[in-house]
């Protein structure tokens, strides 16, 4: 029998197609666009609601190695990603709108996937009824009707957190004259357009920024955000030059209009490969849409700035994983029933494809070959965050993949080193898994 899979975002695409590439049949049940979150606009699936980037492209990084992991075991995401880059440095960005539309026709062209466009409000939905197993992928903004269906699941160990985007600019509103292409340490034309700001300018930014109107918290909702993805206004109130050594750090860029290194910097990613619109890398932000405005055109650059796109800010939902989920991402209390992407604790797009794509390889591998994987080893990209996951802690929080998450090096040596030692020991370990599965 075929798999239901909740959401069409990274993880529910992932799942969907791994399961296709092992023979197993799925339904994807999107609510999209009968219903959209309050962050999502497009009708497509797999649509990138924060930033276009997928970060680091660098295999010594853990992210930039979770990438190549991910790319071995035959992922959609990052094939799609490389399909529909745009230039970014040593990071790997896309264009948001590209790559949506081309995860939608994978998807949609895949004679063992459906996709039904319907809501699916609890996990009691006669919809659900004749399926194999079910897998929740509907994300961190899932309705609240599933929510509370989820946490009567588990008993009510849901958590949450707040996650803030960043804004759009159209590049063609930006004052040249202030603004210089160049990306870090590197000579020549970048792939960043870099908005600096002097001492004097950078501290009146600052004063508006600390004072600018605030979207308030729901009353009954407790305002915690992932440390990782914090408010532009939430790093500034943590102290003067925060902002200095955080998202607006100036090192390895010279102004060439001054031929020094300006006092804070902006930095502009290309949302597209036309570079159209360009996204305030790291501003991401909760002030109202008015004071958005008024204080980010503060920046000398951005003084005629248009907004495609404000920030804004919205409630993640996720679960305590470690307490309620297995090994294999299947609920305790309810077997039959497994969680994949950002809803069970880990954080960033592509740990949350890398998610819902592990869950499809080996849900894959069990109906459609008789076999049971064994998770990859922790010192693995893909080991370490399925490890967090199953690692309890006092207060859970979600985590990127970092190499944090894996064990200790055996030997000391010195921090140059250790860059290189933790990707050699991940691919060694990785090639060893692989042989064995």
């Amino acid at each position: 029998m075929p798999i239901a899979i909740i959401g069409g975002g990274l993880a529910g695409c992932e799942c969907a197609l791994a399961l296709a590439r092992a023979g197993v049949a799925s339904t994807v049940f999107e609510c999209k666009p009968a219903v959209f979150s309050p962050a999502h606009v497009s009708p497509n699936l797999a649509e990138l609601v924060c930033s276009n980037s997928l970060r680091s492209d660098e295999p010594v990084t853990a992210v930039g190695l979770l990438k190549v992991e991910m790319a071995e075991l035959g992922s959609a995401v990052i094939a799609v990603a490389r399909e529909t880059a745009v230039p970014a440095g040593k990071a790997l960005a896309v264009d948001r709108e590209l790559f949506s539309a081309a995860m939608t026709a994978r998807i949609e062209a895949e004679p063992l996937v459906t996709l039904v466009r319907r809501e699916v409000m609890d996990l009691s939905d006669p919809a659900l009824g004749g399926f194999e197993a079910v897998v929740v992928a509907a994300g961190p903004l899932a309705s609240d009707r599933l929510v509370a269906s989820l946490g009567e699941a588990i008993g009510g160990e849901s958590l949450y957190f707040y996650d803030a985007i960043a804004p759009i600019v159209a590049t063609d509103s930006v004052d040249m004259e202030q603004a210089f292409w160049a990306s870090r340490w590197q000579e020549g034309e970048g792939d960043y357009l870099n908005c600096p700001l002097d001492e004097a300018q950078y501290k009146a930014f600052l004063a508006a920024l600390l004072g600018a109107r605030k979207v308030p918290s729901r009353e009954f909702e407790k305002e915690l955000h992932f440390e990782g993805c914090l408010p532009i206004e939430a790093m500034a109130e943590r102290g003067e030059r925060t902002l200095t050594f955080g998202p607006m750090k100036p090192v390895g860029l010279t102004d060439p209009r001054t031929g020094r290194r300006p006092y804070a910097v902006v930095q502009l990613r290309p949302e597209n490969a036309e570079r159209s619109t360009m996204n305030l890398v790291g501003f991401q932000t909760k002030l109202a849409y008015g004071e958005q405005e008024r204080v980010f055109r503060l920046i000398p650059a951005l003084h005629a700035a248009q907004f495609t796109r404000l920030g804004s800010i919205h409630r993640n939902t996720f679960v305590n994983a470690p307490k309620v989920l297995g090994e294999r991402l299947e609920l305790v209390a309810r077997p039959g029933v497994y969680l994949a992407g950002q809803i069970t604790g880990v954080e960033g797009y592509v740990e949350s494809a890398a998610c819902g794509l592990w869950l499809g390889v080996q849900l894959g591998a069990r109906l459609g070959r008789g076999v049971e994987m064994s998770p990859p080893p922790r010192e693995t990209a893909l080991g370490a965050l399925l490890h967090h996951l199953r690692t309890p802690a006092k207060k859970f929080q979600p985590s990127n993949v970092n190499f944090g998450l894996t064990p200790p090096l055996e030997e000391r040596m010195k921090k140059a080193n250790r860059k290189m030692a933790y990707p050699e020991r991940a691919r060694k370990a990785w090639g060893e898994w692989r042989d064995y599965s």
